[in-house]
């Protein structure tokens, strides 16, 4: 996943708005109590960040791959 899928996943998911919001201000603890933007902004790839902020916000496990991403072949 890129910076551009995540953040077009994060939009789709959660709003424009909301998530810019979420992104900014939510407190992740997967990743070492920092938030989305503190994340990327130290290196983490944005699929772990997607990963946990789905986590966070109970996404159901179906939409997980977010924008972009081809669904898994069950």
């Amino acid at each position: 996943m890129t910076r551009s899928e995540f953040s077009r996943a994060v939009a789709d998911e959660f709003g424009e708005a909301y998530g810019r919001t979420l992104v900014r201000d939510l407190v992740l603890d997967p990743l070492g109590q920092r938030t989305a933007d503190q994340a990327l902004a130290s290196g983490a790839s944005p699929r772990e960040v997607w990963f946990a902020l789905c986590a966070a916000m109970d996404v159901p496990r179906e939409r997980w791959h977010g924008a972009g991403r081809p669904q898994p072949k069950r």
